[in-house]
């Protein structure tokens, strides 16, 4: 099929480049000139394991075009899909504004049998919302369905290719078939190809995430109370985790979520909620949970210095939200980073990948470390905020002898408190006994 992708942000470039990969011609389509250039000549904006590989492949297969011009790529699709960001406004509200810009730029672009296939995450009813301004635009009915999009940063490609399941909101059997023959190649294991409303698909992805980031919030509040309880909080999930009712995923205790969907998708849910007259409180309460839980662990170094943080080092390993991705929004991390400055300490950080967009936000505020060893030179204390695998299994001697106090703040429980123990450190963690 000929695929036209707007936008080349995390959505838009693993999307256009998977359905490439699966053999159609795609084109994605975005306004910066700068970063369209990039990518012709295989640079990729973003960090995800195996990204730049299969751009670089299917460039040069002829199957992946990057463009700035719609008029170039739009009037032959058979598929328009619509990747743009849809960030929180200050209300808590998605803000759509450049999501109406990308619909007014391309109705009198669409072929007649184009399909407008909505990607980015957006409140319910907008899928109608498009059909009625597409009809004022093109005076005529035009097809639009909606096909949310289920990727976790640094797992995205393998979440493409091997979908859990493929949801596609529609008004017609035949745009349902269309969107079935697209993601035939995907679904060769008999996952399933679940067609309903585009209302019902809008709010499938919010009631998902919101949903997953609940597990968070309610395993980190558990987590809280076997602190005082003196449980182990490995312990307890174990316990509830064989549990087949319940299970074991998103049962990680840690110092909050963060990126660039749950955070939003939580309070765009509770901002839909009570726009309809319904008090969302077990929503209201994930996101403050959430908000408490990012102040663990500033609260645990400042009550260790008796709240006199002036000239303490402290060395930060992890900076991204989570693994295997360099995006920072909402990161835990910066919360730290923030109480840290506020109380006058020197901070070292150190993340594999996140550094630069860390340095753009905090520039020489702090210092930056490539040796993930380097950084704990002379340190009072080391915070660990990303659970990284080369964080996992390091020289503990070596991290003993170069830090100046061995103190250890473990907000993601990387470490094992027994050899924490061994190895002489203080060691602070999520919901386990202190070392």
């Amino acid at each position: 099929m000929k695929i036209a992708v707007i936008g080349t942000g995390y959505v838009g470039l693993v999307t256009g480049t998977c359905f490439a990969e699966s053999g159609n011609d795609v084109s994605c389509v975005d306004i910066d000139q700068t970063k369209i250039d990039r990518l012709r000549n295989g640079e990729v904006p973003i960090y995800e394991p195996g990204l730049g590989e299969l751009i670089e492949r299917n460039i040069a297969a002829g199957r992946l075009h990057f463009t700035a011009d719609a008029v170039s790529a739009v009037p032959s699709a058979q598929l328009v899909y619509l990747a743009v960001g849809t960030p929180m406004s200050e209300t808590g509200a998605a803000d759509l504004s450049a999501l109406w810009g990308v619909v007014d730029s391309i109705a009198p672009l669409l072929n007649e049998n184009a399909i407008v296939v909505t990607k980015s995450t957006v409140p319910v009813g907008t899928n109608a919302a498009i059909y009625a301004r597409l009809k004022e635009h093109t005076g005529r009915e035009c097809r639009v369905a909606s096909n949310p999009e289920f990727l976790k940063e640094g797992a995205a490609i393998d979440d493409f290719m091997k979908p859990d399941r493929v949801v596609v909101g529609v008004r017609s059997s035949e745009d349902s078939k269309v969107l079935a023959e697209l993601y035939g190649p995907f679904l060769r294991t008999d996952k399933p190809f679940l067609s309903m409303s585009p209302e019902s698909a809008e709010m499938t992805k919010y009631v998902a995430n919101a949903m997953l980031a609940t597990k968070i919030s309610f395993i980190n509040e558990m987590a809280s109370l076997c602190a005082k309880m003196e449980a182990n909080i490995d312990d307890v999930r174990r316990g509830i985790g064989h549990d087949s009712r319940i299970g074991f995923a998103f049962l990680f205790p840690g110092v909050g979520y963060g990126g660039s969907c749950f955070p939003k998708d939580v309070r765009a849910l509770e901002h839909m909620a009570k726009n309809r007259g319904i008090d969302p409180e077990i929503l209201q309460a994930v996101d403050e949970v959430n908000r408490k839980q990012k102040t663990v662990v500033p609260q645990l170094i400042a009550k260790y210095f008796d709240n006199n943080l002036a000239d303490k080092k402290i060395a930060v390993w992890g900076l991204a939200f989570k693994p295997k991705t360099d995006d920072i929004r909402e990161a835990p991390a910066l919360v730290l980073i923030d109480h840290l400055l506020e109380g006058g300490c020197q901070i070292v950080v150190h993340d594999p990948e996140a550094m630069e967009n860390v340095c753009e936000v905090y520039g020489d505020r702090l210092t930056y470390s490539d040796r993930l060893l380097d950084a704990l030179d002379g340190a009072d204390a080391l915070a660990v905020m990303t659970e990284w695998g080369e964080f996992r299994t390091p020289d503990l001697a070596e991290m003993r002898a170069r830090m100046k106090t061995p103190v250890i703040f473990d907000g993601r429980n990387v470490f094992n408190c027994d050899q924490m123990r061994s190895a002489g450190f203080s060691y602070y963690s999520i919901g386990r006994p202190r070392v």
